[in-house]
């Protein structure tokens, strides 16, 4: 599924990119394959959108974010 299917709150691990230019720049900012992501919180207006990875938050676009294949977690307690 994509990032940007994932509800805030939840998380999922990254496993693919679906481009790759963009791809090598997410990978830079700690956007690495198998990294757990959290959807935090989307703005406003829908766009840009907070996630966590590896530790800090990142701001990407939606459009960015639509790029990052990750396969949610289910947390149970």
């Amino acid at each position: 599924m994509k990032l940007t299917a994932l509800k805030p709150g939840k998380s999922g691990v990254i496993r693919d990119f679906t481009n790759l230019n963009l791809s090598v720049k997410l990978m830079e900012m700690g956007c690495l394959p198998g990294e757990v992501v959290t959807f935090e919180r989307v703005a406003p207006l829908g766009d840009p959108i907070a996630i966590s990875v590896a530790g800090y938050q990142l701001s990407l676009r939606k459009e960015e974010a639509a790029t990052i294949v990750v396969e949610e977690l289910h947390h149970t307690i």
